[in-house]
């Protein structure tokens, strides 16, 4: 078994090992992964911090071994809580991190990091501020920065950077946690899922208070939640069904 480490900011994981491939996800700075398999320029990789799979170019990540990535992953979380900030490396060049990023690497690095940084878990009463912070990040699918995110990233850094882990797509999120009854008994924090015509989960979002949701849809954006879905108020309809609410915390 090999493994690897993300020495640089946002890069893509792609279903397939090609340019073209569709990317599935984001590999942060400072994210630690197996290599399942390794070709002449791709790597199939197994995430760490949420078992997600997929392919990284071999330029783009560098290589560690077994000893280091027990090691990095016993360090305490620390995470880069700026929208956007610079990693100086040992030669004084400059790497963009964005929210979210794994910090505690930089001294393995041998990189230095001057900004905000959060990690121990915080209250539930933190998650709808933190995410906030994303308001009007443009969708991207598969990813999971503010130059753009999808809906389950956004609900998975929201969590993580409260200190709480959450699977990387919205079906899998939608297996963690207790299931609620009804709207009424949700709190802000709390995640509510949406399902397609075939009845399966394809959306996820934030609840917040006074029945409005938090979440990623053009862009991430506050709609109104009621027992049929989420309605937009922009398009006066309702844009997505809902399946269930889940409380994580």
């Amino acid at each position: 078994m090999r493994y690897g480490l993300s020495n640089l900011s946002l890069v893509p994981l792609r279903a397939e090992a090609s340019d073209r491939s569709e990317m599935v996800s984001q590999v942060l700075y400072g994210e630690t992964f197996k290599v399942l398999d390794c070709r002449k320029k791709w790597s199939r990789i197994r995430l760490k911090s949420d078992s997600y799979e997929g392919w990284i170019d071999n330029l783009q990540f560098m290589e560690i071994t077994k000893e280091d990535y027990t090691a990095l992953n016993e360090l305490p979380g620390k995470l880069s809580s700026d929208l956007v900030n610079f990693i100086t490396t040992e030669d004084s060049q400059l790497i963009t991190v964005t929210m979210g990023s794994n910090i505690a690497v930089t001294e393995f690095l041998k990189h230095k990091f001057e900004g905000h940084v959060v990690g121990d878990q915080q209250p539930k009463s933190t998650i709808v501020d933190t995410a906030l912070l994303y308001l009007n990040t443009p969708y991207l699918w598969g990813g999971k920065s503010p130059f753009g995110i999808d809906c389950s990233g956004f609900t998975q850094m929201v969590y993580r950077l409260c200190g709480y882990n959450l699977l990387r797509d919205a079906s899998m999120q939608a297996t963690q946690g207790e299931a609620l009854s009804f709207i009424e008994e949700s709190e802000p924090g709390d995640l509510a899922f949406f399902d397609n015509d075939e009845g399966n989960i394809v959306h996820v979002g934030i609840i917040m208070e006074d029945h409005h949701i938090i979440h990623a849809h053009g862009k991430v954006r506050i709609d109104r939640l009621d027992h049929s879905g989420i309605f937009n108020h922009e398009k006066r309809s309702h844009t997505h069904k809902l399946r269930v609410i889940k409380r994580i915390i």
